[in-house]
């Protein structure tokens, strides 16, 4: 595969027959003595990553050519070259999942077009995309993608991972709550046409946000990301650090992003900046 509109969609794209983490491998290029020709926007990506991991330490492996593994370097800056501001760091892992549920969504609607089978009125095949806060991409509650951000700290950059299930089937699963593309769809999916389309998204919401002084309110990201956040109204558990546990509604974020959760016990909401969350269904 050529990749050729993902490689339309960024200034810089290189695709690696293998890799160990794409993070590692950008974050070292971004960093190191070529720095300057790795511009905010480029990607590394693989359908070949050996020392895959997600939040919390996590780690995963997934077979050679099933899974694409996606590292995008930002490099914010407001207009006029001044600091990206400290609290909207947390926006960005937002944008991102954002962007995937947007594209992973259309990636299922082509795949229900071509069932000439379905319900005219069903465009999506009854197959519901969401993202779950902060960094989860789910089809109908199954996990088919994972985000992972990480700062450079010495010069603002960011890289953003994603790991996005394309083909796996159900021995290749790496839990029982994780699905992939095409066996949500039933079809094979176009790799190409999804990343270019995540890839263009997720700059395109960055552009809109950095413009907007990082205001995620009046940029419209704010809209954009609890529209498509399945975890907003549902009942949750969120672990949090200090194996701590907080019950309750999810009712939005807040102007950091942050999830806020009303308190099943008290009633007091609380901002949640960090936690695994997981949707209760009564």
């Amino acid at each position: 595969m050529q990749w050729e509109r993902s490689r339309e969609a960024v200034p810089r794209f290189e695709f690696l027959a293998e890799a160990g983490s794409t993070n590692d491998e950008l974050r070292e290029a971004a960093s190191g003595s070529d720095a300057s020709t790795w511009p905010h926007g480029a990607v590394i990506v693989t359908d070949n990553q050996t020392r895959g991991r997600g939040r919390l330490g996590r780690t995963w492996l997934a077979p050679t050519g099933k899974t694409l593994a996606i590292s995008l370097l930002l490099r914010p800056e407001l207009a006029g070259g001044r600091r990206f501001p400290a609290d909207a760091y947390g926006w960005i892992p937002l944008i991102a999942g954002a962007a995937m549920t947007e594209a992973v969504r259309r990636a299922v609607d082509a795949a229900a077009s071509d069932d000439h089978d379905r319900d005219e009125d069903d465009v999506t095949g009854g197959l519901d995309v969401e993202l779950k806060w902060p960094n989860d991409v789910l089809i109908s509650g199954y996990k088919v993608c994972g985000i992972l951000s990480e700062l450079l700290p010495d010069s603002g950059a960011v890289v953003v991972g994603a790991g996005l299930n394309l083909t796996l089937d159900e021995h290749d699963l790496p839990t029982l709550t994780s699905t992939s593309l095409l066996l949500a769809t039933g079809r094979q999916p176009d790799a190409d046409a999804v990343l270019a389309d995540y890839l263009a998204g997720f700059l395109d919401l960055m552009r809109r946000f950095v413009e907007a002084d990082a205001d995620a309110v009046a940029s419209g990201i704010a809209d954009r990301v609890s529209a498509v956040c399945g975890t907003l109204g549902s009942e949750v558990r969120v672990e949090l650090p200090g194996d701590r546990e907080l019950l309750g509604l999810a009712e939005r974020l807040d102007r950091d992003g942050r999830l806020v959760v009303r308190d099943r016990e008290n009633g007091e909401p609380q901002s949640v900046a960090a936690g695994d969350v997981t949707h209760l269904r009564y």
